[in-house]
């Protein structure tokens, strides 16, 4: 049986690590590097950065602090943000990733999921998804959940694997930073939906949401704050998980 994941996020803007409440409302959380390398120590499986100012300023991912964390860190980690090109991911992994994160360019372009996927392997590609409810249905949402589009959610979910994604991100924009739990039936939906690994994420605030995440569907669960402000430990979490029947790596 495969292993769930534990995947701390690090949203990085300006260099330093921010944490805020529905996409708004952002704290300084820390330095990426000095965090990646403590929630490596601590037992995460893998670690996720996106920058998320880069679609909105209409500027290219900070290289510079992608390769400060991997050069700190031997656990697979992913990058996101103002990828909008194959060459721009190949950058990227060149420099130390071992897979990129689209959302905005993805969305707008397609057909740049299966480019990157051709190019890297679609194991190295994550598309992420932040999707906000209106009545019955999810809506998409890009440049750092600042412009709704006229994209379903679960139907741009099963584009986005069709086009050769590995994984899919998913984002509550309802639930991000609410520590409510996450939006459970979107994931449900979703991994129904598709045949990807689903990363949940948004909303994370007690252990039983990861365990809610998962009996959802989901194959990894994405934390922020409440690893940022000591609120869970990672290792006590996974005993959490494995007292109740889930297998993670320890």
């Amino acid at each position: 049986m495969l292993t769930k994941r534990i995947i701390p996020c690090l949203d990085v803007k300006n260099g330093r690590v921010v944490k805020g409440v529905n996409f708004i409302n952002l704290r300084d959380a820390g330095d990426p590097a000095t965090l990646a390398a403590a929630y490596m120590d601590e037992g995460a499986d893998e670690l996720t950065f996106l920058d998320i100012s880069a679609s909105n300023e209409r500027r290219a991912t900070m290289l510079e602090w992608v390769k400060v964390v991997a050069d700190s860190i031997s656990i697979p980690f992913t990058v996101g943000g103002g990828i909008t090109s194959a060459q721009d991911a190949v950058n990227i992994v060149a420099i130390g990733a071992d897979k990129i994160s689209l959302n905005t360019a993805a969305v707008r372009n397609p057909e740049l999921i299966t480019e990157c996927a051709a190019i890297l392997g679609r194991q190295a590609v994550v598309v992420a998804v932040d999707v906000k409810r209106t009545g019955g249905e999810w809506s998409v949402f890009v440049e750092g959940g600042r412009t709704r589009t006229e994209r379903d959610g679960l139907e741009w979910c099963k584009e986005a694997a069709e086009r050769g994604a590995g994984e899919l991100l998913i984002t509550s924009m309802d639930r991000d930073g609410t520590k409510e739990g996450y939006d459970t039936e979107f994931l449900n939906l979703a991994s129904n939906a598709t045949n990807v690994p689903i990363i949940a994420s948004g909303g994370a605030g007690t252990m039983e949401h990861a365990l809610q995440a998962y009996a959802a569907g989901a194959d990894a669960a994405l934390m922020a704050s409440v690893f940022h402000f000591g609120e869970i430990r990672i290792l006590d979490l996974k005993k959490y998980l494995r007292k109740n029947n889930v297998p993670v790596r320890i």
